[in-house]
């Protein structure tokens, strides 16, 4: 076996469309078909079942049964490429969501690297599916996301709990320490979706028949739009010091009878790790968690540990 045909079995696993697989490994279609066969030819069994006339592929009961074995094998691959190139570094690969790592990772990244000359890691951002999707085709170690799907290999955890406040920009229209939604212009709201309760409140309390008129998905771009006068979003307490440290807001507390349900964060990680890299996320897990602690970031008590 070779890592080329595992992975690309471990796709089709994850897709069950031999056009995905191709798509997503950047690869011709015949190449795939090449790599499953030779993968079936060498472990004597077939591994997925295609049906004329069905645009998709389904395992096997053999296929379903080396499954498990194959992300183990995968991840053992992993470990020896990591010794190979050096007993004494640790690699980590890691997804996040945007505003977390503009309000609260960055600087502890910068601190790893100053503290920490062995670890070498991979930061990139993403949406929380993709990272539950990342994790699951092992092409990243863990990731932090605000949404708690159910993936069948994923474990998570959550490290972080934070209120949500009002924020508003300049010196704010309203200039009141608590205020209700109904108080404020539907039509200037920059709607960040941080997680499926908090879409709930916000339907229940701004937006119950439309649409909001501005969506954004970034900090930077919530940050550039916070430039106008008049502007508000409803964010967690993180991101709004993080706003704070760059521009003049207003910071306000919500007078709605029913509050923002609170967002959590979670580490998420794929259930099957080599020995070296359970040891290497088992250490920046700590590293985080006395980092959360140390400054004292909403949330990040007993509830969250």
């Amino acid at each position: 076996m070779n890592y080329y045909d595992i992975q690309t079995f471990l796709v089709i696993a994850q897709t069950r469309s031999i056009t995905k697989t191709a798509d997503s490994l950047y690869l011709s279609q015949p190449t795939i078909s090449h790599r499953l066969k030779a993968l079936e030819n060498e472990l004597d069994m077939k591994l997925v079942s295609r049906n004329k006339g069905h645009k998709t592929v389904e395992l096997t009961a053999k296929g379903a049964e080396f499954l498990p074995l194959a992300e183990r094998w995968l991840e053992l691959w992993k470990e020896t490429e990591s010794l190979t190139a050096s007993q004494d570094k640790m690699y980590l690969s890691i997804g996040c969501i945007d505003t977390l790592n503009a309000s609260v990772l960055s600087p502890f990244y910068r601190k790893l690297l100053r503290e920490v000359p062995n670890l070498y890691f991979n930061v990139s951002t993403h949406q929380s599916y993709e990272i539950y999707e990342l994790l699951e085709k092992h092409e990243i170690d863990a990731g932090f996301v605000f949404h708690n799907l159910y993936f069948r290999n994923i474990v998570s955890t959550p490290i972080m709990n934070e209120k949500l406040v009002l924020v508003q920009s300049g010196s704010g229209q309203i200039q009141e320490r608590s205020i209700h939604t109904n108080e404020l212009d539907p039509e200037r709201e920059l709607y960040f979706t941080w997680d499926g309760n908090y879409q709930i409140w916000h339907d229940q309390w701004i937006s119950r028949t439309k649409t909001p008129r501005i969506q954004v998905d970034s900090f930077e771009l919530i940050n550039s739009m916070l430039e106008e006068e008049n502007y508000w979003l409803i964010a967690p307490e993180t991101v709004t010091e993080a706003l704070a440290r760059r521009r003049n807001v207003f910071v306000s507390e919500l007078a709605n009878e029913t509050k923002p349900p609170a967002r959590t964060t979670y580490l998420v990680h794929n259930r099957f790790m080599s020995p070296t890299l359970e040891s290497t996320l088992q250490f920046f897990s700590q590293e985080l968690k006395k980092y959360l602690q140390e400054h004292a970031f909403a949330g990040t008590g007993s509830e969250a540990e």
